[in-house]
């Protein structure tokens, strides 16, 4: 189980699996559980790739970042250090 530190954002962290290039068992803390519940069920199973590309960039308001943005960064982050 990996665990990110999010900033910038409601939610204060991500937690996940990665197993053979795919996203398993997200979730997050804090933040708005039923858009971020939502989330988790759409990446459930997802090549990481494909997770990174689709959310990397999304802004939530004027923050510069977003819980979709921070979960790509903790993807792609963990791929990196794999």
């Amino acid at each position: 189980m990996h665990e990110y530190r999010t900033t910038g954002t409601c939610s204060t962290k991500i937690h996940f699996d990665i197993r053979d290039k795919k996203v398993y068992n997200v979730s997050f803390e804090k933040g708005c559980n039923g858009n971020l519940k939502g989330i988790a069920m759409l990446v459930e199973g997802m090549e990481t790739g494909e997770l990174v590309k689709r959310l990397k960039g999304i802004q939530c308001s004027t923050r510069g970042t977003s819980c979709p943005d921070q979960l790509a960064t903790a993807i792609a982050q963990a791929t990196k250090a794999s």
